[in-house]
């Protein structure tokens, strides 16, 4: 079968998934299919077979409503088709993990590889987020026995918020500004700024899949990387292409990293940019937020990857918005997410006076209410043309 065709077979299989229709899977899988996702969940007995993976299916898909798959990108190679993958749903259907429905909607965000083979799904590898709430209750006892090591995770926050940078550049008629909390004392979020030559500045944002430890660990390795081949003068497409060939080499396959990466020169306000899976910035321009979209999938889950560049010229009064999904995943009380349209008209809505890190902040608050419990890291920076202000 072709690379079109392979990841048409994906795309009805992930049709059929969001639908749990059973008999559709079984007639896509192999009779030998085999399933790797660590995370599977499976019941005591059960096996990560074809069988397996159906009943899985119906376990986690029916316990939800409005159930939906988007496939955000996808690239074959050989026989293997990786899918960069979000979902939604609303648990209040039936008890899922020992936890009753709880009417929230919920997001979901995979990379998920299969392998083809004879015009069917013999494997499947994935990682991902979601679920976290009713994973969080099942992990209480496990968090209770983190409580012994907290001096040393204090340790490596202090470690971390030393990587990050020491100040904000300060260029003429531009103004930038940043906002991180991690939702753990380490989180997997980073930002950083690089000096370049001419007075070029380079802009970055991540967010690696996971928490704690690890995610730190190789927030840190991804950081430092980035910035070696960012300040020897690599153009962001190339540098997102190189950083990746390094970080293949030594991240575990259960995780990876997206990343924004820009540019600015500041004299023309031009902004070179490219996306490694990141969630798509926004550009406030004439009273509306554009996104700025670049196709790329994130760091270290595959060699020879090549990241789209494009660019933009930010004019007078200008801003822009770089976030991690850690404000678009917040839920309020009734259950209900900030969501990206939210925040989209909130960027637009934003005027010129006032910061809008502050803005939003305000307006997150507002939304959560009080004693919201931070689910995920959030970061936020923002950069605005201010030569006309």
């Amino acid at each position: 079968m072709s690379a079109e065709e392979n990841m048409a077979l994906v795309r009805r299989f992930f049709e059929a998934r969001g639908k749990a229709d059973l008999d559709a899977i079984e007639e896509i899988l192999a009779p030998d299919f085999v399933d790797h996702t660590p995370d599977a969940s499976l019941a005591p007995g059960q096996q990560p077979d074809r069988e397996g993976y159906k009943r899985q299916v119906a376990k986690y898909v029916t316990a939800f409503s409005g159930v939906r798959f988007v496939i955000e990108d996808q690239v074959a190679a050989g026989d293997k088709v990786v899918s960069r993958i979000s979902g939604h749903g609303t648990h209040d259907r039936r008890e899922l993990m020992g936890v009753a429905p709880t009417g929230r909607e919920m997001a979901y965000r995979a990379i998920v590889i299969h392998r083809i083979s004879e015009g069917k799904i013999a494997e499947e590898w994935g990682a991902g987020t979601g679920l976290s709430d009713l994973r969080g209750q099942r992990l209480e006892q496990e968090m209770r026995e983190r409580e012994r090591i907290e001096q040393e995770l204090r340790v490596a926050r202090r470690i971390q918020l030393a990587l990050l940078p020491e100040a904000i550049p300060q260029l003429d008629g531009w103004e930038i500004a940043q906002y991180y909390q991690p939702a753990r004392e380490v989180g997997g979020d980073f930002y950083d700024f690089l000096q370049l030559a001419d007075g070029h500045v380079g802009l970055v944002i991540g967010d690696v899949s996971g928490k704690g430890i690890p995610a730190a660990v190789l927030m840190a390795n991804t950081q430092s990387v980035l910035r070696t081949v960012g300040q020897r003068g690599s153009a962001p497409g190339q540098a997102l292409m190189e950083a990746n060939e390094v970080l293949c080499a030594y991240v575990p396959p259960n995780m990876f990293v997206t990343c924004f990466y820009g540019v600015l020169y500041p004299e023309s306000g031009r902004l070179v940019y490219a996306n490694a899976g990141h969630d798509l910035p926004y550009v406030l321009h004439g009273g509306d937020a554009e996104e700025l979209r670049a196709r790329g999938m994130p760091l270290g889950l595959m060699p020879g990857m090549g990241y789209e560049q494009k660019e933009i010229i930010l004019q007078a009064s200008d801003g822009a918005l770089f976030y991690s999904d850690g404000l678009v995943e917040a839920h309020n009380p009734k259950g209900e997410m900030f969501g990206f349209p939210r925040l989209r008209a909130l960027v637009a809505e934003h005027g010129e006076e006032g910061s809008l890190v502050d803005f939003l902040l305000e307006e997150l608050y507002s939304f959560v209410g009080e004693g919201w419990e931070q689910e995920d890291d959030i970061t936020l920076l923002t950069l605005r043309d201010a030569s006309h202000a």
